[in-house]
């Protein structure tokens, strides 16, 4: 089977999972945990050699401080807890985003997590944090101006390759496949550069329920698509 090199994951329907069970908010992050060990797994099995997901959007800050402090907690808690499971699979850890407005102590631990699995060589896990693709496009346009004028540069000679130099994801390819759990159909500002060429998945499994058998399905769809890529 022809799998994606990376595959990127906007991990939704947390709330609506712990909603259906008459369980509080929280509950349904809590539980999403264990989707995101699963699919991490799997996808490390598989061969995939990049998984990207989204585990909080810069958006996401309007939700209410509670629920706020609560997923920091737990994303906080989770790095903790997953680090050594990160090294015995040689997983190398990754974050992109805004991490300047994160806490020091969540800042702290993306730093120790990303600093004692760099020298692993398998599959990149990347967690987009307080991420917004149009923040991420709109921060390479002011380092590309930057450089351009500390260097004395022309800017015109710009290319696409050059650019991408300057995005959040500069290290990793541009997913091969974007899915999207609970039903829902748009990119709710993830990746929008890079998914430029990426193949959409969407499932109405809610992303706690989401296991290895329905990364199986998804990867079963991508091979029967074919990539042209406009030519």
């Amino acid at each position: 089977m022809n799998i994606p090199s990376h595959i990127a994951i906007i991990m939704d329907g947390n709330g609506r999972w712990a909603k259906k069970r008459n369980l509080p908010g929280i509950m349904g992050h809590r539980e999403g945990v264990k989707a995101v060990d699963a699919v991490t797994e799997a996808c490390a099995r598989r061969g995939i050699k990049a998984l990207t997901l989204y585990a909080f959007s810069s958006e996401n800050w309007k939700r209410p401080k509670k629920e706020i402090d609560s997923l920091m907690s737990i994303l906080e808690k989770n790095l903790k807890n997953e680090c050594r499971k990160l090294l015995s699979n040689n997983i190398r850890f990754n974050v992109i985003g805004r991490i300047q407005g994160l806490s020091p102590s969540l800042r702290d631990e993306i730093g120790r997590v990303r600093d004692m699995t760099a020298g692993n060589t398998g599959m990149i896990l990347t967690l987009a944090i307080n991420y917004g693709g149009r923040q991420e496009i709109l921060d390479a346009a002011r380092a590309a101006c930057r450089k351009a004028k500390e260097q004395g540069l022309d800017a015109d000679p710009l290319s696409e390759d050059d650019f991408t130099d300057f995005l959040y994801t500069r290290d990793l390819p541009d997913p091969d496949l974007i899915i999207r759990t609970s039903g829902e159909m748009r990119l709710s500002n993830f990746l929008l550069w890079q998914a430029a060429y990426s193949e959409f998945y969407f499932t109405d499994v809610l992303w706690p329920d989401f296991r290895a058998r329905d990364l199986e399905s998804a990867l079963e769809e991508y091979t029967k698509r074919g990539r042209k890529f406009g030519g």
